[in-house]
């Protein structure tokens, strides 16, 4: 034990203890050295261990004392001399607390939770669980006349929307209270739902009828401010990002309807090849790029003009699409590959086919750093690529057929939604970054699951 001075300030460590680890590294010294005399795996293996042990506790002492000498240099050496009788090494109390303290920061950084909530739409029991990301557990089931398909948040109102297609239901939820504040039937079948988060509005494309109706939200009252006819029966919407336009596609018309949401209005219905299931916009809003599912393609459209300007041969069936947030790569998945294709449509060509994991299905990505996670339904797990170079950096082992993902917003958590076994499957980033691509077995940890409901499709996440 340390021997307390007659200054209360300053304490001693006797030689013997201060000098024990270096007897103990000297007999490893001495050990090594007869052990290279010496022939077999056995003898090698204990050498290499004992080399290892070296190197780890070389590493930690290295630390602490670079962490003292800092220390020492901030606060200076102690004031008070030690007595003369006394043969030891001195050490002032503040600078061995801080010395411990900063050597400790040399470990890994415990994980934090999120301050929010991820809001998930159950849609075998009609309801919306709402997970505290702080504790990762179910907090409310928040319960729903009808089984929800979609949610989207309002971060700034702290409101939560989602729709219910059996009767075109759109419930508005309090992400504070927990509770839904107000109800709108639409009458008929919903198919999607798009947040206008200029105009503060839900744009909702209805089946039966074949309707695209504008829902406002800052009204008092939630209700249906304009229904515009379609002209036919509708797969898929999807929005500008500025907002202005809409693209809906007719599989069985062959074509795609382009939309002036502010009138609103038809602008163009073009021919858009076989079976377009879905589109996207460009970034910049100038072009539009259809998914020809059975006929394994994408068709790039003009806006202006609705003319086809290229058509793209694909090795898998367009399903799932993720595009980075500068808009210049647009990741594809579906049957037929298991690979990711990866397509620069401000170049119209396609980039690359990268393969991962076992018939990828939804993909996302992450903002800092940029990884793409692929959704393996089939095989339970999620495959992550990194961006930049198309590296696959892990695999990780999430829960029965992964459907949907998203991150929070700090980017520290990777939220995946497991349909068949009802789970949260909750990933650190952290630990995904920290491997890279010098991980030998290619797997990462989960960091944990929370069990959400039956049924579990779609998830949204806010800070509220």
């Amino acid at each position: 034990m340390p021997l307390p001075l007659a200054n209360t300030s300053v304490f001693a460590v006797p030689r013997s203890m201060a000098r024990s680890d270096e007897k103990r590294l000297n007999r490893e010294r001495r050990f090594m050295k007869m052990g290279s005399l010496q022939e077999g795996s056995v003898q090698s293996q204990s050498i290499g261990n004992v080399s290892m042990i070296w190197k780890k506790r070389t590493a930690f002492l290295g630390c602490a004392l670079a962490n003292y000498a800092d220390i020492q240099w901030q606060f200076g050496a102690p004031r008070t001399a030690p007595p003369r009788e006394f043969s030891g090494i001195m050490i002032h109390r503040r600078q061995f607390l801080l010395g411990s303290a900063a050597t400790l920061g040399c470990w890994r950084r415990r994980a934090t939770g999120f301050p929010g909530y991820a809001f998930v739409a159950n849609g075998g029991e009609r309801s919306v669980a709402a997970v505290d990301l702080t504790s990762f557990s179910v907090t409310r089931q928040i319960q729903l006349e009808g089984a929800p398909t979609a949610v989207v948040a309002r971060q700034e109102q702290r409101r939560i929307y989602a729709l219910s297609p059996q009767n075109a239901a759109i419930y508005e939820i309090d992400a504070v209270d927990l509770v839904v504040r107000r109800k709108l039937s639409l009458g008929g079948t919903a198919v999607s739902m798009r947040l206008d988060t200029g105009t503060n509005a839900l744009w909702v494309l209805c089946r039966a009828p074949h309707l695209l109706i504008r829902v406002p939200l800052e009204n008092p009252k939630l209700q249906a401010a304009s229904r515009l006819k379609l002209p036919g029966e509708p797969e898929d919407c999807e929005l500008s990002r500025d907002g202005r336009m809409a693209v809906v596609s007719f599989p069985q018309m062959r074509s795609v309807a382009l939309i002036d949401l502010a009138k609103p209005a038809l602008v163009n219905v073009a021919h858009a090849g076989d079976d377009p299931r879905s589109a996207l916009f460009r970034s910049d809003g100038r072009q539009v790029v259809v998914a020809n599912r059975r006929a394994r393609m994408i068709t790039v459209m003009d806006v202006k003009t609705g003319g086809i300007l290229v058509k793209l041969p694909l090795p898998v069936e367009p399903e799932n699409f993720c595009v980075k947030a500068d808009g210049g790569q647009i990741f594809i998945t579906g049957k037929g590959m298991d690979a990711v294709v990866v397509v620069h449509p401000y170049w119209t060509e396609v980039a690359e086919t990268v393969l991962a994991g076992h018939a990828p299905g939804a993909v996302a990505i992450s903002a800092a750093p940029e990884y793409l996670f692929a959704a393996n339904p089939e095989s339970g797990d999620v495959t992550v690529l990194e961006v930049a170079t198309r590296d696959v950096l892990a695999a990780v082992k999430v829960g029965q057929e992964p459907c949907f993902i998203t991150f929070t917003p700090d980017n520290q958590y990777a939220l995946v939604v497991n349909h068949r076994s009802g789970d949260l499957a909750v990933i650190r980033l952290a630990t995904i970054t920290q491997g890279g691509s010098q991980r030998r077995s290619r797997t990462a940890p989960l960091f944990t699951m929370v069990p959400v409901g039956v049924g579990p499709v779609s998830a949204a996440v806010g800070r509220f």
